[in-house]
Formats: structure tokens, sequence, C-alpha cells
């Protein structure tokens, strides 16, 4: 007979993981080893797929990061002149690089990938005809090779300069090195000199489990609450008399497979003798009265993603999204610094496509030189379209803002309307 004993290590553990020794310098972080991270990575990829709390938070953030797709205007840096054609050259350039990118479905990815796994790699390929494919590499495809594991300045799957942690020489992907130049790194949630991002979900992924726990077991509980439909006593009948009663009311199985067993669906009516005494413990339970600490669970989730409750939950009972999503309020704020870092981040990547184009003679090679990529991202803040408008259009007879920008500010396509 087999008996369940209690794990002598048993005290040591809170929610399936294991308590961390203050005397182990090498499980204080969980970016020390690629093997932790693994973990990490692991519990948050689990959490965007199978939390529902997890899957609409990561939905709602690309909807905002993101949205319809930011648009990007071409223009000539201060105190420089172009040659004629040129701001058109890489307008053209620009437009068949994201095109052959799907750019607006690969940004969107960006946002998922950093979010669930804490970084992005994207790999660039230049073409000979002065084009760049891009290509995302999974974060757990760069690893330091075995040889190289005791060099300090090889971490993480990251070759670094030997005197300074925030320049990168190369990655190792596969096994193979890769220059920086050909690599973007992505990376969320750390400080400059650590060499690998945190999952957004890393903090709170104790929060969501439970959150989903709860959630299931009032579900259950109001399921078994409301299955047994009547219990149905025979005062005067024998236990075998009601047995037999119960046995002629059976579900048969089908030849071949089994005894015959009894299925008890929605609307069960039991039937007992007088002598036997059914409890139910649930039917005392308010399965209802664990919404409160549901909705406490699911504000400290919002919390740390900065988000108000209702993107984390769908609710707009609590909350007023014009009240929310004022131009001053935290979470307005908060994504405004996310599409900046964004857009950084994505203008960079051009910038590096732009040196493969006018290497191969595609453009001409001063041109970053000469130009600069404008990203504008959608808007986050409720719209007054009336004094929106009206402050553009001062901008716009004072010469500050041009034609194009105007029309992008305002979700309009300059050229297509001209």
């Amino acid at each position: 007979m087999p008996y369940n004993f209690i794990p002598h290590d048993e005290p040591f553990f809170d929610d399936n993981e294991r308590w961390v020794a203050l005397a182990d310098n090498s499980t204080l972080s969980p970016l020390e080893r690629e093997e932790d991270l693994d973990a990490v990575r692991a519990i948050c990829r689990h959490l965007s797929l199978y939390n529902e709390f997890a899957v609409n938070a990561l939905e709602n953030r690309i909807n905002y990061l993101v949205g319809c797709g930011h648009q990007y205007t071409i223009r000539p840096k201060k105190h420089a002149d172009p040659a004629p054609g040129v701001i058109e050259q890489v307008e053209t350039w620009l437009d068949e690089f994201l095109e052959m990118n799907h750019w607006h479905r690969r940004q969107q990815e960006i946002v998922r990938r950093m979010d669930r796994d804490g970084e992005v790699f994207i790999r660039l390929f230049p073409t000979a005809d002065g084009m760049t494919r891009l290509r995302f590499v999974d974060p757990e495809r760069v690893r330091t090779p075995e040889q190289l594991l005791n060099v300090p300045n090889e971490r993480m799957g990251i070759s670094f300069d030997k005197y300074d942690a925030e320049t990168i020489n190369g990655y190792w992907i596969d096994g193979q090195y890769v220059a920086y130049a050909q690599v973007q790194h992505r990376k969320a949630n750390v400080d400059s000199i650590v060499p690998r991002g945190l999952p957004l979900f890393f903090p709170v992924r104790k929060n969501l489990y439970r959150a989903e726990k709860l959630l299931r077991n009032m579900s259950i509980v109001a399921e078994i609450q409301s299955a047994i439909a009547i219990i149905r006593k025979h005062q005067s009948a024998s236990q075998s008399a009601v047995d037999k009663f119960v046995n002629d009311k059976r579900d048969a199985a089908a030849p071949g497979f089994g005894p015959t067993l009894n299925r008890y669906g929605p609307g069960t009516i039991l039937d007992a003798s007088a002598t036997i005494d059914y409890q139910f413990p649930v039917s005392a339970i308010d399965a209802g009265r664990y919404v409160t600490v549901l909705q406490a669970e699911l504000r400290a989730i919002a919390a740390r993603l900065v988000m108000p409750e209702f993107m984390l939950t769908s609710d707009a009972s609590n909350a007023n999204y014009a009240s929310t999503m004022v131009a001053e309020g935290p979470a307005v704020r908060m994504f405004q610094r996310l599409q900046h870092e964004l857009s950084c981040e994505d203008v960079t990547l051009f910038q590096r496509a732009i040196r493969v184009a006018c290497s191969a003679g595609r453009l001409p090679h001063d041109v970053l030189s000469q130009i600069e990529i404008h990203p504008v991202a959608p808007s986050l803040a409720v719209r007054d379209r009336l004094r929106e408008t009206q402050a553009d259009k001062i901008l716009f007879d004072a010469g500050v803002l041009s034609r194009q920008e105007f029309a992008l500010r305002n979700n309009l396509e300059g050229d297509d309307r001209q």
C-alpha cells in the first residue's frame, strides 16, 4: 500500500517554487545562469499561452503600443540640405523594406516577444539588391559554448568587450559566432549591464496562477451546487429496493466497454432510502464572496503592468475609460514611454538596413547624415479632435509641422488625399 509522506524540504516551497538561500550568491538572480533563465522563460511562456489574464494583458499592450501600425516620414536633418530626389528615394526604399519584412505584423510580434521572453533577437540578412531581410532568433538559441563558459567577457551567449560590459562584440547563435552588426538585441526590465532581459510576468507569475486557480475553484463550486437538482428519499422502501430502482435507471454502456455507469449531468435527481443522510458542504459556500479576493489579485497584477484594471479583466464597471486614459494618467505616460522606446529601436534597425543599401549603391553613401526617420505612433489619450486639429493648424501655419506630418497625425494618408 503506497504512502504519501510529507517531503522533508516541504517548508522551503511556496507556490511550487523553492525558496532562495540568501547565502548562495549564484541563485540570487534568475539571470545568473542560462538554465535559470530558461526556467523563468518557460514559466512566462506557459502563462502567455494558457492564462487568460496574461493573454489579455499581452493583447492590450500590443493594441496600445502598435495599434494599426506606426507611420514613418523622411525629413531633412537640421542644417542639412539633401540633394533633390534623395528624400523620395529613401521613402521608396523604406516602403519596399517595410513591405518585404511584413513590418506591421513583425512589430506586433516584437512587442509580444519582449513581454513574453523579456528580450528579442532580430538577425539581419543583407541581399544583393541593397535590401535586408529580418528574421527572429529564439532566445534559447543564444548560448555560450561550453569551451568559453569560464571566459569573463563571454556571458549568457553574448561576447562583451573585455573592459566595458555595455559594449557588445557579437553573439553565439547555435554555437556559431555572429557579429554585432548582424543582430539587434532588445531587452527589457533589467539594467544596461545585465546581459539578458527578464519577462514581464515574472514578478507576478504567482498572482496569475492564483487568480486562475481561484477562478477555477469558484466555477467548480458553482457547478456542483447547480448540478444536483433533487434528492429523492424513499421513506418506506428498503435499501435493496432503492438500489433496484436506481439500477433500473442507469445509463447502459456500449457492449464491450465495461460495466454500466451513472452519469450525473445538470439537473440530476438522486434516490436514497430514508436511512441515508446526504450532506453537501458546498451548499453553504457563497462562491461570489471570493470575487473580491480575485479582484485583489488582479489589481496586484495590474499594478505591476502599470495598466488600469479593466485592461486586464475586460471589466469596465470599476473604471471609466475617459478618466483613465487622460494625457496625464499613469497608463498613458507608461504607454507613451514604451512607444518611444519601441520607435527608437525601430529607427536604429532601419538605419542599419540603410547602411546596407548604401554599401550596395542603392542609396547615396552619406544619406544618413542628410535625412532622419521620424516615427508617428498611434494616439493614446482620449482625443479632442477639434482642439488637436486647431493646434496642428497653428503649427502648420508657423511652418513647424509639414503637410505630411499633419496628415499622419490625423490618420490620413497625405499623398493619397492629394
